[in-house]
């Protein structure tokens, strides 16, 4: 009889009552079946919770599925809650899931079948950008191994989301890999950086297999306050500390590129205080902005007048590329 490698499904729960349900139906449609679901429940307020019982209660005799429901004493956070789920979790594969989200009910089989055929520790896929009535298909590139992964990742190529990837348990395990708790903000990019440093096979599957729910129209740009930006730089600095531990001086040009696009957010604004918070931001890595050929010459440019205080033009390529691309196609 084959052997169907199990899959543990890490969703952490938080108030999210309005969008469960549609995440709920594309977990159990999946047409992979050997799958271990574990929702974290960091103390819910709503009806989360009960949704997810009464969904389970509906479909008991058809949900073949080992579910566990895990409840924080009290509100950790999402950092908190993927490491509950980690240290719950008996699967081969991990792969997360955003409450808000849905999954290709073929999403399961496509990347498992990947893993699979090719040993692969890490298997990715594309997914699209859902916001209002509009979708955008967000593609990734071909990766060769984990070191070409993480270099594309930090040089703005990959996107790093934890559900984009299928990543066998072991890697976690064997390399002591977890997230900061409290630290809440950039811990998927952290972690997946490591991740791609210990893997050897990794695989892309040029498919669309996640939709990703763009639910606030204030969203398109990251959260700038300073709690963010201190979250998103202990997570830099430990993915920094990992990389010259176990590469060395010479990849260190790496995680400046990797801030420079963290930060790149700040200038798609017309407002000088972000601005200036960019220029102050890892201010080392502005040293890097000419050096790295994998963005297009327009951004690297960009950075590079935002750097020389040419701010207007920072305000002229807002308002014609993010306001109106963004503000009118993808409303």
């Amino acid at each position: 009889m084959k052997q169907f490698p199990l899959v543990s499904i890490i969703i952490p729960v938080y108030n999210a009552e309005k969008t469960l349900p549609y995440c709920l139906e594309s977990i159990f449609k999946q047409t992979y079946r050997s799958v271990e679901l574990l929702f974290i429940d960091d103390c819910c307020t709503d009806n989360s919770i009960e949704i997810i019982n009464e969904y389970i209660g509906k479909r008991n005799k058809t949900v073949d599925f080992s579910i566990k429901i895990i409840r924080h004493e009290h509100n950790k956070g999402v950092a908190a809650a993927r490491n509950t789920g980690l240290s719950h979790a008996t699967g081969e594969f991990i792969y997360y899931v955003d409450s808000d989200d849905i999954v290709s009910e073929n999403a399961l089989e496509l990347l498992i079948s990947e893993a699979t055929n090719n040993q692969a520790d890490i298997v990715g896929c594309e997914w699209y950008l859902s916001y209002r009535q509009n979708s955008r298909y967000m593609k990734q590139p071909s990766v060769d191994n984990g070191d070409d992964a993480f270099k594309k990742m930090t040089g703005g190529l990959l996107r790093w989301n934890l559900w984009l990837f299928l990543v066998r348990r072991s890697l976690y395990e064997n390399n002591q890999i977890r997230f900061i708790e409290g630290m809440n903000m950039g811990e998927d990019m952290m972690v997946m950086g490591k991740l791609f440093l210990c893997a050897e096979k990794v695989v892309m599957l040029h498919r669309p297999l996640y939709s990703y729910i763009q639910t606030n129209s204030g969203s398109l740009t990251k959260d700038n306050s300073e709690n963010h930006m201190k979250q998103v730089s202990a997570n830099v600095l430990e993915l920094e500390q990992f990389v010259i531990s176990t590469r060395g001086e010479s990849y260190k040009k790496y995680i400046e590129f990797l801030k420079l696009n963290i930060k790149l957010p700040l200038l798609l604004s017309n407002d000088n205080l972000l601005h200036k918070r960019w220029q102050k931001w890892f201010p080392d890595s502005n040293n890097f902005i000419l050096q790295n050929n994998m963005l297009p010459v327009r951004t690297r440019v960009l950075q590079w007048l935002a750097f020389k205080n040419q701010f207007w033009i920072v305000k002229l390529y807002y308002t014609f590329v993010f306001r109106f691309v963004y503000g009118v196609i993808y409303k």
